[in-house]
C-alpha cells in the first residue's frame, strides 16, 4: 500500500484526475479591428446558406435551460469555496458578483423567445451551426471577433455590412438581440466549466501537494509510489502549475518529486517556466472575456432596440426613402413592417422586394390617400396590392374576410345558429319525453331569452378572438401639434360659483401634461337653467372666470407672441326654450359645439357674449368633459391619428356622408380606479389603473372590430370642417343627444388607441 492509513483520502485522487465533461472551447477567435469585422461580416454573409423555407432546424430552449443549470451549479462550486475562505480567480469573483445580472438575461430568453417566433426565423444549412437560426450565426460571429465585448455602433457597422450581401429579415434583426444574449449565456457557461475544471485541478493538485509535504500529520512511505498513478494521463495545465508553485522551493525528500514533474511535462512536449506562462495569460483572459460578457449583459438590458432595428433595417430604409414613413409614429411603422412581413410569407417576393414595389405602387397613384404605402398595406388597396404579388391567402383568413364583407347578415346568422343550437338539445329532450306542443312553445318562448344572451356572447367572444382590436395608424406629434394642423381642446360646461376654480384648474392640467405644439384651451359654458334669462350673480360670475382665464395668459403666453392667447373662455347667454320651460343655453352640449364651430370658421351670428377674436385657422377641436383627464401626449396622439393621410375625411356630397377617413375619433375611456370608501360597486367593477399611458395597448369592441363603428361618448376629435359639413341641416331643435349627435353626423367614428 504506498500510501499510511492517515492518506487513505489519495488512494482515489488519480481516478478523478480527468473531469467527467471535458470544457468545450470558449466563443473566442481573432479580435478583428472594425473595418476587418465589417469585412467579415460581407464574407459571412456570402458563405452562409440557409435551409429550405420552413425548416424547424433544432430548438433552442433546452441548451439555454441547459446552461441554466450548469451555470447555477457552476456558482454554487464557487461560492462554496468563498464560504471555505478558499482563494478564487478574478474570473469567478466576476461570475459570483454578477450572478443576478446573468439570471435576468436567461429569464428573459426563455419569456422572450416562443417557439412560433423561433420557427419563423430562416436556418443554417452547413457548418457547427446547422439547423440553428441564422441570427444565432451572426450574433456568433460578432462576439467571438470581439472577445464578447458589445459596442452598439460595431454591431450596427457589422450588420450593415453583413446586408450589403444579403438583407435579414425584419424578424431576425429584432431577434439579433435575443440570439446575442444567447449566446453571451453560451460563451459564460463554457468560461464557467473551465473556471470551475480548473479550481478543482487546483484543489487535486493542494491535496497531493499536502500529502507529499506531510501537512496532513503524515508522509508517504515512498514519493515515487504516490505519484506513479499520475503518470498514465496527461496533467492539465492548471493541476501543474499549481504543483510547480507548490514544489518548487521544496529541497530534499521532494526533489524526486520536482524532477518526475519536469520529466512528465518535457514528455508532454512543455516546460515548467512554459505552463506557468500560459496559465497566466489564460486566466488573463479569462478574466477579460467574464468582464465583457457581464457588462455586455447590462448594456444589452439598457439598449434602444427599436431605435437600433430602424437604423439597420433595409426595410426600413427603402420606406424612408420613398414615402412619408419617417414622419410616423413607432407603432405605426411597425404596423407596416408586420404586413410586408405577412405578404413576404405569403408570396415569392423578399421582404425588401415587397417594400420596393409598395413604394412604386404608391408613387404611381395621383389621390393622397393613395401615395402612403399604407394604403396597400393595411387599408383598401390590400387586396389589389395581394393579387399583384400574388399572394397565397390561407383558408382561414378568406373565411374571416367573407365573413366581415357580409358582416350584418354573418353577425345575426351566428347568433340565431348559436341561438338554435342551445334550444335545440333541451327541445329535442323534450320531444323525447312526450311533451305536448303547446309546452314545448312555451318552453322554448322562455328559454330563447337567456339562449340568445348566452349566445350574443359566445359569437362576440369569437368575434373578438378572431379579428381583434387594431391599431390606427398616426404622425408622430410627440414634440408637439404642428402650426398647420392647430388644435383647440375645448370642455363644455356649466358656470357656476361653486365649480368655476375647479375648471380653471383643470384646464390648466390639460395645459401642463400637453404643453407642446400648437394647442389652445378653451372652457365652453353656459349658465344654469334659470326662470329667466339674467339672474343678480351673473355678471360677477363671469368676470371671475374671465379674470381665471387672463391669468392663465399671463402665467403661459405664447412664445414670441404677445397678441396671441393660448387660454379663452367662450360663454353663452340664455334663450328661452318653450318645450322645457326655462332659459338655458341653445341645445346644451351639442349647440355648444356647434355654435363654437361657426365661431370658429367667422359666423359673428351666435349666441356667444363678447366672445372676442377666434383662434385663427382651426383645424380640429378635441372636446372633454369637466371631470376627464388629459394625458400626458394624449392630445399629440390624437391629432396624430386624425392627420394620418388614410384618415383624413372625404365627404361625399351625393351619399351627405364622410365615406373615406374619418370625420370624428374618440379615445378609450377608461374610469379610474375610486378612492377608499368612495365608489359604487358597478365603478369598482369597470374602473381600472391605466397607469401613465391607457393608450399603449388596444381594447376589443365588437362593433368596432366587425363593423368600423362605434358608439360617440362625447369625448374626442373632430375635423371642424368636416362636423360642420355633416351636421348641416340634419339634427332638428331638442333631439336626444346621446342619439342624433351621433347617428346625424356621418363622420365615420373611430376607436383611437
Amino acid at each position: 500500500m504506498p500510501l499510511s492509513t492517515g492518506w487513505t483520502f489519495l488512494q482515489n485522487l488519480h481516478r478523478s484526475f480527468r473531469p467527467a465533461r471535458a470544457p468545450e472551447e470558449p466563443i473566442r477567435a481573432e479580435l478583428f479591428s472594425l473595418e476587418r469585422l465589417e469585412q467579415h461580416a460581407e464574407s459571412l454573409a456570402a458563405a452562409q446558406r440557409l435551409a429550405h423555407k420552413g425548416s424547424r432546424g433544432h430548438t433552442l430552449l433546452p441548451r439555454v435551460k441547459n446552461n441554466r443549470r450548469l451555470l447555477m451549479e457552476g456558482y454554487r462550486s464557487i461560492a462554496s469555496d468563498i464560504r471555505e475562505e478558499r482563494a478564487i480567480t478574478p474570473a469567478a469573483e466576476w461570475l459570483v458578483d454578477n450572478f443576478h445580472i446573468i439570471e435576468e438575461q436567461i429569464r428573459e430568453i426563455i419569456d422572450d423567445l416562443p417557439p412560433s417566433f423561433y420557427r419563423e426565423l430562416p436556418k443554417l444549412a452547413e457548418g457547427h451551426l446547422e439547423g440553428y437560426p441564422r441570427v444565432l450565426g451572426v450574433a456568433w460571429a460578432f462576439v467571438a471577433h470581439t472577445d464578447s465585448r458589445f459596442d452598439l455602433d460595431w454591431l450596427r457597422r457589422f450588420v450593415r455590412a453583413y446586408q450589403k450581401t444579403h438583407p435579414l429579415y425584419i424578424g431576425e434583426i429584432w431577434a439579433l438581440a435575443i440570439s446575442l444574449r444567447i449566446v453571451l449565456v453560451e460563451n459564460l457557461r463554457r468560461m464557467t466549466d473551465r473556471i470551475v475544471t480548473s479550481k478543482l485541478a487546483r484543489q487535486q493538485a493542494d491535496v497531493l501537494a499536502d500529502a507529499l509535504l506531510g501537512l496532513k500529520g503524515e508522509s508517504p512511505s515512498d514519493v515515487m509510489d504516490t505519484l506513479r498513478p499520475f503518470e498514465s494521463t496527461p496533467l492539465p495545465r492548471s493541476f501543474a502549475v499549481q504543483m510547480v508553485q507548490r514544489l518548487r522551493d521544496q529541497e530534499g525528500r521532494i526533489a524526486p518529486a520536482l524532477q518526475w514533474l519536469d520529466r512528465q511535462l518535457t514528455a508532454q512536449g512543455t516546460t515548467a517556466d512554459e505552463i506557468v506562462r500560459l496559465e497566466h495569460q489564460e486566466q488573463t483572459a479569462m478574466n477579460t472575456t467574464v468582464r465583457n460578457v457581464i457588462t455586455s449583459m447590462r448594456l444589452l438590458t439598457a439598449m434602444d432596440w427599436a431605435q437600433y432595428f430602424e437604423d439597420v433595417s433595409v426595410v426600413d430604409e427603402t420606406l424612408r426613402a420613398g414615402s412619408d414613413f419617417a414622419a410616423m409614429d413607432f407603432p405605426t411603422r411597425d404596423l407596416y413592417r408586420h404586413a410586408i412581413e405577412k405578404l413576404s410569407r405569403g408570396s415569392a417576393l423578399s421582404e425588401v422586394e415587397v417594400a420596393r414595389r409598395v413604394i412604386l405602387t404608391s408613387q404611381r397613384a395621383v389621390h393622397d390617400r393613395e401615395k402612403d404605402p399604407g394604403y396597400y398595406l393595411i387599408s383598401k388597396g390590400r387586396l389589389a396590392f395581394e393579387k399583384e404579388l400574388k399572394v397565397r391567402i390561407s383558408l382561414r383568413r378568406r373565411l374571416l374576410r367573407f365573413y366581415m364583407s357580409w358582416a350584418t347578415p354573418a353577425y345575426l346568422g351566428s347568433i340565431a345558429l348559436v341561438t338554435g343550437l342551445f334550444l335545440a338539445i333541451p327541445l329535442y329532450a323534450s320531444y323525447l319525453a312526450a311533451m305536448r306542443p303547446l309546452a314545448m312553445v312555451s318552453f322554448a318562448l322562455l328559454a330563447l331569452i337567456p339562449a340568445s344572451d348566452f349566445a350574443v356572447a359566445i359569437v362576440n367572444r369569437f368575434i373578438s378572438d378572431s379579428l381583434g382590436p387594431q391599431f390606427l395608424p398616426k404622425l408622430d406629434f410627440s414634440s408637439g401639434v404642428p402650426d398647420t394642423l392647430p388644435t383647440l381642446i375645448v370642455v363644455p360646461t356649466l358656470l357656476t360659483t361653486q365649480t368655476f376654480q375647479e375648471y380653471l384648474e383643470r384646464l390648466e392640467i390639460h395645459y401642463l401634461t400637453n404643453p407642446a405644439g400648437h394647442l389652445q384651451f378653451a372652457l365652453l359654458t353656459d349658465f344654469a337653467d334659470a326662470s329667466q334669462e339674467q339672474i343678480p350673480e351673473d355678471a360677477a360670475l363671469l368676470a371671475a372666470a374671465r379674470e381665471g382665464i387672463q391669468r392663465l395668459n399671463e402665467r403661459y403666453p405664447w412664445p414670441g407672441s404677445e397678441n396671441k392667447s393660448r387660454f379663452f373662455i367662450v360663454h353663452r347667454r340664455r334663450l328661452w326654450n318653450a318645450s322645457e320651460g326655462v332659459w338655458m343655453g341653445w341645445e346644451r352640449k351639442r349647440g355648444k359645439l356647434h355654435e363654437l364651430n361657426r365661431w370658429l370658421r367667422g359666423d359673428e351670428k351666435t349666441s356667444f357674449l363678447d366672445p372676442g377674436v377666434a383662434p385663427a385657422n382651426i383645424h380640429y377641436v378635441i372636446t372633454l368633459d369637466a371631470d376627464t383627464r388629459l394625458f400626458r401626449g394624449a392630445a399629440y396622439r390624437l391629432v396624430g391619428a386624425m392627420a394620418h393621410p388614410l384618415h383624413r375625411p372625404h365627404f361625399d356630397p351625393k351619399a351627405g356622408r364622410v365615406v373615406e377617413g374619418y370625420g370624428l375619433m374618440q379615445p378609450r375611456i377608461t374610469p379610474t380606479l375610486p378612492t377608499t370608501g368612495f365608489g359604487s360597486h358597478y365603478q369598482r367593477i369597470y374602473s381600472d389603473n391605466a397607469g401613465m399611458d391607457p393608450y399603449a395597448f388596444a381594447v376589443s369592441d365588437v362593433y368596432q372590430d366587425l363593423f368600423k363603428e362605434g358608439s360617440y361618448v362625447g369625448k374626442g376629435i373632430y375635423d371642424v370642417d368636416a362636423f360642420e359639413t355633416a351636421l348641416a341641416g340634419r339634427i332638428p331643435e331638442n333631439a336626444m343627444l346621446s342619439h342624433d349627435l351621433f347617428e346625424g353626423l356621418h363622420l365615420r367614428t373611430a376607436l383611437v388607441t
